[in-house]
């Protein structure tokens, strides 16, 4: 992809953020979608591309009277949505279509319309993982975390730490589940839910969604909002059984999906002033700043505690308070792209000032598969 040929022209959540108890899975898609459509001045008649996860693109397009000539299904877990942002790029660069919508929603708390968490006996988890307990994330993601935290010499205080400061963040921003200040104490002293898991260190579980719309430069300026341009994009994935990663202190699909974008973008670490890493649980920030190269091995605890990913620090980190404190229905990956684009908009609740280049970063699945979708807001 030509960096910056695609460009971010819509950008919202569903309306209400939480618990949603009145809404289908296919209504929170549709909420955020014309959300979306309202944000960027469109109708459903505008609209020529769909993507989806947790939804069908066909129940969606059918469903908001939208009859696309590209469509695309692919579902990774909660990254999707930043491969189909790499996809939609792709699809506008050759034609295939000029306008696409990206929608998520789930009612992964209230559960009306939503699917069971089931997997077939059959699949490669069923035969080999799930005979032995390894059943559900927090007891899917202590396999390599054991392990990590070991080699690395990390501790249940760097854990915590991250959810401390992830929720200094959410207090900044009004529609975060969860805005009360917390300690390492805190955190430590919660509820023990699989070792060394505690409950403050995993994600929430609510209602909600968000939808993008992306466009081609040449037509981005056409439209009310100031466009955000995509720079740069990656993916990959490695392995559907988080026991059979090559190594357990390091993502290949991270490094893998991370690296492509920066290639693709022409910059560094050094040149990122905001910064999204998925955290359905608290490992995931310390992996992901080692993966992408902000931090070398064994160094992302203490670049954490030292406060650098905090309000005030060098690298904003999860600045909407993450899947641990702001929202997490079952697949985050939207909503770190959400706060991404307000960003890069200028309009997020704890704004980083003068931020020019935000790299949004997802994970599918336990280290499954990997997003990375890099911003700008310059032309």
């Amino acid at each position: 992809m030509k960096p910056g040929s695609i460009a971010v022209v819509g950008a919202a959540e569903t309306t209400k953020l939480g618990k949603i108890p009145d809404m289908s899975v296919i209504g929170l898609h549709a909420d955020a979608a014309l959300n979306a459509m309202a944000d960027a001045g469109l109708k459903p008649s505008d609209i020529d591309g769909v993507a989806t996860a947790g939804a069908s693109p066909v129940e969606t397009a059918h469903y908001l009277g939208i009859t696309p000539t590209w469509v695309d299904g692919t579902s990774v877990g909660g990254c999707s949505f930043m491969l189909h942002v790499r996809h939609a790029a792709a699809a506008i660069n050759e034609g295939l279509c000029k306008t696409v919508l990206i929608t998520h929603g789930e009612s992964g708390r209230s559960r009306v319309g939503a699917g069971g968490f089931g997997r077939s006996p059959s699949s490669l988890m069923g035969q080999f993982e799930m005979p032995y307990g390894v059943t559900s994330p927090p007891t899917m993601f202590t396999v390599p975390v054991l392990r990590y935290l070991k080699a690395r010499g990390y501790t249940e205080e760097d854990l915590a730490m991250v959810s401390v400061i992830q929720r200094e963040w959410a207090a900044k921003n009004p529609r975060a589940s969860f805005k009360d200040p917390i300690t390492v104490d805190d955190v430590l002293n919660s509820p023990m839910i699989a070792w060394p898991f505690r409950m403050l260190m995993c994600c929430l579980v609510t209602d909600g969604g968000g939808a993008l719309i992306l466009t081609s430069r040449e037509r981005a300026k056409d439209f009310p909002k100031k466009p955000v341009y995509i720079i740069g994009t990656g993916e990959s994935v490695e392995t559907p059984m988080v026991s059979q990663m090559v190594d357990f202190t390091t993502s290949k699909a991270f490094r893998v999906s991370g690296k492509k974008a920066f290639d693709e973008a022409g910059i560094t670490p050094k040149d990122v002033d905001h910064l999204m890493i998925y955290d359905a649980f608290a490992h995931l920030p310390l992996y992901g700043l080692e993966d992408l190269g902000f931090c070398a091995p064994g160094e992302a605890g203490a670049f954490i505690r030292e406060r650098n990913t905090a309000p005030g620090g060098k690298l904003p980190l999860n600045t909407n308070g993450g899947g641990l404190s702001y929202m997490h229905s079952g697949m985050y990956g939207m909503y770190a792209l959400q706060e991404s684009v307000r960003q890069m908009r200028g309009i997020a609740p704890a704004q980083a000032q003068g931020a020019k280049i935000a790299v949004s970063h997802g994970v599918g699945g336990m280290f499954a598969a990997s997003g990375t979708i890099i911003f700008t807001n310059q032309d």
